[in-house]
């Protein structure tokens, strides 16, 4: 994919030590894969990585600020946070917050998969609508 932004491919490179980068449109902004694993969303000039339980705590205690969105009044955050702002100057210097967001991705999906799929919906038929008969 072309990337016009620049910021957005400045965020592709500094990911780029963590993997092969693949970049999307979605929501107005940029969701970044590695691996084909979603590790990343940019938005408003503003890269933010996945996080998880595992992670959440680093991101919080480097002080790194979590997506917010207002949907119908109320903010909402994600699991997704600001890495360091160093960070932002090297892939050498991004690479283990890209590692920290690949961890948290792989989880996710590791989890998606071992939970059991939701049984199937019985159908219900309906019996068979019989002709009704003609007149003679």
């Amino acid at each position: 994919m072309l990337i016009k932004d620049e910021f957005t491919r400045h965020c592709a490179e500094l990911l780029g030590s963590a993997g092969a980068v693949r970049v999307r449109r979605m929501f107005g902004g940029h969701g970044l894969y590695v691996d084909d694993l979603f590790i990343a969303i940019i938005s408003a000039e503003q890269l933010y990585l996945k996080a998880d339980a595992q992670t959440r705590a680093q991101f919080e205690a480097a002080g790194c600020q979590p997506f917010r969105y207002q949907k119908e009044g109320e903010w909402m955050t994600l699991n997704y946070f600001q890495p360091p702002e160093e960070t932002l100057d090297s892939p050498a210097l991004m690479q283990p917050w890209a590692r920290l967001a690949l961890q948290a991705s792989l989880r996710t999906r590791l989890s998606k998969a071992a939970k059991p799929a939701k049984p199937a919906k019985k159908q219900v038929s309906k019996p068979a609508r019989r002709p009704s008969p003609k007149p003679v």
